[in-house]
């Protein structure tokens, strides 16, 4: 198995090696607010930041690229991470992406296909062979097609956490759940002409902006899995014909300058979990934390907090 310092370097080869940047979604924005979880939430979850009192969030939006000069109108997946500050001062993450599928079940399988988008000539075969050693990427890819289109704004797509979780009430029932933002503000998308012409930096100057008029709005949506469903596995679909519920609602208010500044570093892990919530098998899940602690560690020098 691949080892997380093989994993970062494979990423820093893809996208070149930026000190003082995260190893991938490089170039983003900080921004805070409130989360408010609703009754649907409490039923299903004893976690303490889905009980219904207001806590406070950082969150931050991100183009997918290690390279932290890329464009913003370059076709890309974008993420939004958000951090929850509970009453009693431990924390817990959501991390996710536009595209609702993983490309790849290991991380092996992920780091292969890092290396075989690369751009040049050898991506013309190296693709290909990846997909015939992983076909369940294929779907993955179709699905992400759209994902990758500029946005009109951060606040105008949906993001899915792509690894499922297990949810214990307060009585000790328990059920596999997903997650997705949904934007109360709608799904705008731009073309590749128009969002050129907004400029590079144009998803970053429309979040500030956007946050100057009004709050950004986003409904957290739990999908809860039937039995049989896959739950250790990045690469399956968000089902349509599962249930699913309004978990709480986030707005946003404001950037958040007080973060990433000097000598401060904020990570995002989706595998910090808390009371009321428990890791799959998913052994992409599962990598996360040690990867994130190279990339952590090769960008600040600092140790995963």
């Amino acid at each position: 198995m691949i080892t997380p310092e093989q994993a970062v370097d494979a990423v820093n080869k893809r996208f070149g090696r930026h000190a003082g940047t995260r190893a991938l979604h490089a170039k983003g924005t900080l921004c805070k607010g409130t989360f408010t979880a609703t009754p649907d939430a409490a039923r299903l979850t004893r976690a303490a930041h889905m009980r219904g009192e207001p806590v406070t969030v950082t969150v931050r939006f991100s183009n997918g690229s290690g390279d932290p000069e890329e464009p913003d109108f370059r076709p890309d997946v974008r993420g939004m991470a958000t951090k929850f500050y509970l009453p009693d001062g431990e924390r817990t993450d959501i991390v996710a992406q536009t595209s609702p599928r993983f490309p790849a079940r290991t991380p092996d399988a992920f780091i292969e296909f890092v290396r075989a988008m690369q751009p040049g000539v050898s991506q013309v075969w190296k693709l290909p062979a990846f997909l015939v050693r992983h076909p369940e990427a294929l779907g993955g890819l179709r699905a992400g097609a759209a994902a990758i289109k500029p946005p009109a704004s951060y606040a105008t797509r949906r993001y899915y956490a792509i690894h499922a979780f297990k949810w214990l009430d307060a009585d000790g029932g328990e059920r596999h759940v997903r997650y997705r933002w949904s934007p109360q503000a709608g799904e705008h998308s731009l073309s590749g002409g128009e969002a050129k012409s907004r400029g590079p930096d144009y998803l970053q100057e429309e979040i500030v902006e956007r946050l100057g008029r009004d709050p950004v709005r986003f409904d957290l949506d739990v999908q809860i899995l039937a039995p049989g469903d896959p739950v250790d596995d990045p690469t399956a679909p968000w089902r349509e014909d599962r249930e699913t519920v309004v978990g709480g609602t986030l707005e946003l208010t404001e950037l958040e300058t007080g973060r990433e500044t000097g000598g401060d570093v904020l990570v995002f892990d989706p595998t910090r979990v808390v009371d009321g919530i428990e890791l799959t098998d998913d052994p992409v899940l599962r990598f996360r934390t040690d990867a994130y602690a190279v990339s952590i560690e090769r960008r600040s020098g600092a140790k995963r907090t």
